[in-house]
């Protein structure tokens, strides 16, 4: 009979194989420890599931199409190329500072938001150009470390059969919110191995053990994803609870006061060690470009029991599916009169607590920290699935329920079910595999109360001890292929819905290997910067090189957000991800010498890596690093973009036409051979010069603000008519229209370029440069004035950086000739003293708990002789 059979039949009834009073005692089996067979096949299992998945719904690495859906393509997958480029040491900036990005981002806040995980140093194994391998490789890793991390909790939670718990790991690791957040936001995925990690921190301290390991499980959790580590407390906290209120073990109030008192010490110490990084990103969120306020909608309740069935995606209602298998089992618990009534009614109050925490306002807020999210609202539900799996352990360990109880768990599913059939989340292939599940749910069952009476009496015939060998294999296979068929099935539906309903990058190709070997050929920082131009998916210059505008980040500071959209950049995600701007003014404020364009040779395909036509152009800007006279010159007055460059510039380099508006067509006169620009940041739609092809502007406020563009020359007549081809309400800035001559602004580009910096030399996070001597004025940095910036005129001591026109200013008395920019991430330093004050106490923790050790142990000896 295999192990796994030969084991789970072992525990079906509760016996441990002792020979009755007419049969001898069975032989001595070989030693086996069902907490590393339990976590090994949840890994393999979940592993190998996931994978399924991926190759069934055509997806990549495993198919032909990309899996880059939504902020995967847009952030993710750049992120963790840029991490490796990083920790191979191929990057301008460092830990602390990214200079690809943003005209200079806060890194270090980055990496604690995106890739602080373990699993995420795994990228340097994998080849430069195969990024959305090695982030797929880290999913499925992740997610099998859950389905593991699970698996022993329950066999920790209670001993049982570790074939079940290997099953019921591997329905939370790939329950509907995996499927729907943590495949296309791995990070979050941290908070899944999370949870049950941090619940086997609970049982330690509730047992008095590992004082010292606890608080560092708990420091990895909070360092790999404080997001949802933060959340995978607030329900080890339910779980521990819990625990303290029906373990089966004699415990006073006493006792259980203290290993709650234990448990707050080991979170406090381990989110301690954690702070360094913990103070950088939510010090990062206090400066980061605020998103609009969200409201908190609860799901209809037929929308929240659709999401217990198989197939189902939304972001408006929690994910919750765990498999028809799990999920029978927890509804079971409260009938199965096997589990002590404390334990019953413990376990099915806390589920039914928390499901009801996800609906009301004040409980959701909790979950998040006390800020409702902008898009998917359900984003704890991983906690409720696990507390599900949870239940239904407590239902299974002792033996599969008694039919009373399986057919009270039956009709509650079979209520569940039918109450959901309205929801528009229901998809075709929901109810198909929710019944076939179901039956073969129904069959392990009945194949396992079978085998209960061969195990209760030798097998006297062939007959006999066939059935007590396939019996139990018969039904351990059924559950397997019950949870396994329904969560493919799952796993395929979503990842199909997410590629049709939401928006996509194509995968990685030659388009971003052109641009890459272009910006490398190209590179001169920091003697100007390189900007790789539009690349299809956000972020890609991560991919690409260069020092470019493009930055798309949960902590996108306000100040650069900002910045750019009054120099007249796009943006989008509600000014999170600001965009390039092609704008040879714009060029020269950032020093932007080398700029590569790209164009499609072909249809961008989800189901091919895109192709491109790439051209660099060089053109001389002033450096790094300029000094602006005491006194501004006088420029264009107002709040335009066109306005706002030319004061940053010093120099009036437009002209700024009175605009006439008609119906649909723009009208003004511009200076013969100006080149005609177009600023209409909520503009959808066409723009056309008369003569020209049009023009697309894709401002969709307030999510997207549309960037300037050029449109043509100005004719000989000096006529600017401009036709519009809205798609929408036509909202248009006072002064739409900028006419530039090239000859202004080459002057203003040769004046800065003679009064700025004579060398500029940049490290990770520090720009110094020389400047000419007895310069007065202000020194400008080509870069936002982001929090975290300090910086010093010769040898005087740095100190904050100020602001010109959003940029880093730095005050000159004519007596400095070198200037020195350093970025330190706010929060390093606050970070860093907290945790070395828990990591003090953690060793005084783990001193006196040694000492208490010996000293039981030394009152636990023989007597002394004599």
């Amino acid at each position: 009979m295999p192990p796994a059979a030969e084991t789970l039949l072992d525990e079906v009834d509760g016996e441990e194989g002792a020979g009755g009073p007419h049969h001898p005692p069975r032989a001595p089996r070989r030693p086996r420890s069902p907490a590393v067979l339990g976590p090994a096949a949840a890994a393999l299992l979940a592993a190998a599931l996931l994978a399924l998945a991926t190759r069934l719904s055509g997806g990549y690495p495993l198919g032909p199409t990309t899996r880059n859906t939504v902020d995967l393509g847009q952030q993710y997958l750049p992120f963790h190329a840029y991490w490796r480029s990083l920790l191979l040491g191929e990057t301008h900036g460092d830990a602390f500072l990214n200079w690809n990005s943003g005209f200079g981002a806060n890194f270090l806040g980055d990496i604690g938001t995106y890739l602080s995980s373990p699993f995420d140093l795994l990228v340097v194994l994998f080849p430069a150009d195969r990024a959305e391998l090695a982030l797929y490789a880290v999913t499925v890793l992740k997610i099998a470390a859950a389905a593991a991390a699970m698996a022993l909790l329950l066999l920790r939670l209670r001993p049982g059969p570790w074939p079940v718990a290997a099953v019921l790991g591997t329905a939370y690791a790939l329950s509907g919110w995996t499927f729907d957040f943590g495949t296309t936001v791995p990070m979050w995925l941290d908070g899944l191995i999370a949870f049950p990690l941090l619940c086997l921190v609970g049982e330690w301290a509730r047992a008095g053990r590992r004082p010292v390991l606890g608080p560092l499980v708990v420091a990895l959790a909070w360092t790999a994803n404080f997001y949802t580590a933060y959340m995978a407390t607030l329900g080890a906290a339910v779980v521990l609870l819990v625990r303290l209120l029906t373990a089966e073990e004699a415990a006073g109030a006493r006792q259980r006061l203290a290993g709650a008192l234990r448990a707050a010490r080991g979170v406090l110490l381990g989110i301690g060690l954690a702070a360094p990084l913990v103070a950088v990103v939510f010090l990062g969120t206090k400066v980061a470009d605020p998103t609009p306020e969200a409201t908190f909608a609860p799901a209809a309740w037929t929308e929240l029991l659709a999401r217990f069935l198989p197939a189902t995606a939304s972001l408006a209602s929690p994910a919750l599916f765990i498999g028809t298998p799990a999920l029978a089992l927890a509804l079971a618990l409260p009938f199965n009169k096997a589990v002590a009534p404390r334990v019953r009614a413990g376990w099915s109050a806390a589920v039914l607590l928390v499901t009801l925490s996800l609906q009301w306002e004040p409980t959701h807020l909790l979950w998040h920290a006390g800020a409702s999210p902008n898009g998917g609202p359900y984003r704890q539900a991983f906690v409720l699935c696990g507390l599900l799996v949870v239940t239904g352990w407590f239902s299974a360990a002792r033996g599969v329920p008694r039919p009373p109880a399986l057919l009270a768990g039956g009709a509650l599913l079979a209520l569940l079910a039918g109450a959901a059939r309205g929801s528009v989340d229901v998809d075709r292939w929901t109810y198909p595999a929710f019944g076939t599940a179901a039956a073969l749910t129904l069959a392990a069952a009945l194949a396992a109360l079978a085998a209960l009476p061969h195990r209760r009496r030798t097998p006297h015939t062939a007959r006999a001890l066939a059935a007590a060998r396939a019996l139990p294999v018969l039904a351990l296979v059924l559950l397997v292929a019950a949870q396994a068929g329904e969560t493919v099935v799952t796993g395929k539906r979503i990842e199909e819905q997410q590629r049709d309903e939401v928006a996509w990058s194509p995968r990685i190709g030659p388009w971003h290997t052109a641009v890459a070997e272009a910006a490398a050929r190209a590179d001169a920082w920091p003697e100007h910067r390189t900007e790789p131009g539009e690349i299809p998916g956000g972020n890609d210059a991560l991919i690409a090189g260069g020092q470019g505008a493009d930055y798309y980040s949960s902590l996108t500071a306000e100040a650069t957000s900002r910045t750019l959209a009054d120099l007249g950049f796009g943006y989008y995600a509600k000014g999170r991800h600001p965009v390039t701007l092609d704008n040879p003014v714009a060029d020269a404020l950032f020093s932007v010498g080398t700029r590569i364009r790209s164009v499609p040779t072909e249809p961008v395909r989800k189901d091919t890596p895109p192709r491109a036509e790439v051209s660099v152009t060089t053109t001389p800007v002033p450096p790094l690093v300029t000094v602006r006279p005491e006194t501004r010159p006088p420029t264009h007055p107002g709040d335009s973009a066109f306005a706002r460059q030319e004061r940053l510039l010093g120099a009036d380099v437009y002209e700024l036409p009175e605009v006439t508006r008609d119906g649909r067509t723009v009208t003004a006169r511009c200076p013969a051979g100006s080149q005609l620009w177009f600023w209409a940041p909520e503009y959808h739609g066409g723009a056309a010069l008369a003569g020209e092809p049009p023009v697309d502007f894709d401002g969709r406020p307030p999510a997207v603000r549309a960037a300037m563009r050029a449109l043509g020359t100005v004719p000989a007549s000096g006529e600017v008519r401009i036709g519009l081809s809205p798609e929408r309400a036509v909202r248009l800035p006072r002064q739409p229209v900028g006419c530039l001559l090239r000859d202004r602004l080459d002057s203003a580009v040769r004046r800065l370029t003679a009064t700025g910096a004579t060398a500029v030399r940049a490290t990770g996070h520090t720009v110094t440069a020389e400047l000419p001597s007895g310069s007065t004025g202000t020194a400008v940095l080509a870069a936002p004035r982001i929090s975290g910036w300090r910086c010093a005129a010769g040898d005087e001591e740095p100190r904050p950086a100020r602001t010109y026109q959003g940029l880093v200013a730095i005050p000159l008395d004519g007596r400095a000739t070198t200037v020195t920019c350093a970025f330190r991430p706010p929060g390093l330093t606050l970070g860093g003293a907290v945790g070395l004050t828990a990591l003090l106490a953690l060793i005084a923790t783990g001193t006196l708990h040694r000492r208490a050790r010996r000293r039981a142990g030394r009152s636990d000896g023989p007597p002394a002789a004599g």
